[in-house]
C-alpha cells in the first residue's frame, strides 16, 4: 500500500506557539524582500519625483515570488519547519479525501470496507487540524456523526485506527463512485 500521509501525535499548544513563530519570521521575510525590491526597482527604473507606482507593485509582486522561493526551495525541509510542513500536508490530505466525498458517502453507505476507512481517516484527520487550530466549537458539532462511524466500522469488524491515507483507498472509491 501506498501511504500518503500519517497522522502523527501533535501537541496543539506546542504546534500553535511553532506555527506562529514560523509565521512572524515569514512575514518579517516577506517585508524584507518587498521593501528591499521596491527600492531597488524604483531606483533602477523610476523617475525622481514621478509616480512609481508600477515599479513599487513589480518590487513587492517580485517580493511575493522571491519569499515563496525561498520557503519552498530552501526552508520547506529544514526541521524548525516541521510544524508547518506537517499542518499543510495534513490539510492537503484531508482536501484529497473531501474531493472525493461524494463517493466517500456513497461507499460508506454501501458498506465498502475502503470508503469505511477513508471516512474514518477523514474524521481523525479533521479531529487533529481542528484540535491544533483551537478550533473545538467546529469539532463538537461532528463528534455524533464520528461516533457513529466509529462504531459502524466496529459492527463490520474494521479496525477504527485509521491513521494513515493510503493511495488505494483514493483509487478504489474514485473507481467503485465513477
Amino acid at each position: 500500500m501506498t501511504s500518503l500521509f500519517e497522522i502523527q501525535p501533535t501537541n496543539p499548544e506546542t504546534y500553535r506557539q511553532q506555527t506562529r513563530r514560523i509565521t512572524l519570521c515569514l512575514a518579517a521575510g516577506f517585508i524584507l524582500f518587498t521593501l528591499l525590491l521596491s527600492t531597488v526597482t524604483v531606483k533602477l527604473f523610476g523617475t525622481p519625483g514621478g509616480d512609481n507606482f508600477r515599479w513599487n507593485l513589480i518590487g513587492v509582486l517580485a517580493g511575493l515570488a522571491t519569499t515563496v522561493a525561498v520557503v519552498r526551495l530552501y526552508l520547506w525541509p529544514r526541521p524548525f519547519m516541521a510544524p508547518a510542513v506537517y499542518g499543510w500536508r495534513l490539510k492537503r490530505s484531508l482536501m484529497r479525501v473531501t474531493n472525493v466525498m461524494h463517493h466517500v458517502k456513497t461507499g460508506v453507505a454501501a458498506g465498502d470496507p475502503a470508503a469505511m476507512k477513508l471516512l474514518r481517516f477523514y474524521h481523525l484527520g479533521v479531529t487533529q487540524m481542528h484540535l491544533l487550530d483551537g478550533n473545538t466549537s467546529e469539532l463538537s458539532q461532528m463528534v455524533r456523526e464520528i461516533d457513529e462511524h466509529r462504531e459502524a466500522m466496529l459492527a463490520l469488524g474494521l479496525d477504527p485506527e485509521q491513521n494513515r491515507l493510503e493511495g488505494e483507498w483514493l483509487d478504489a472509491v474514485k473507481q467503485t463512485g465513477a
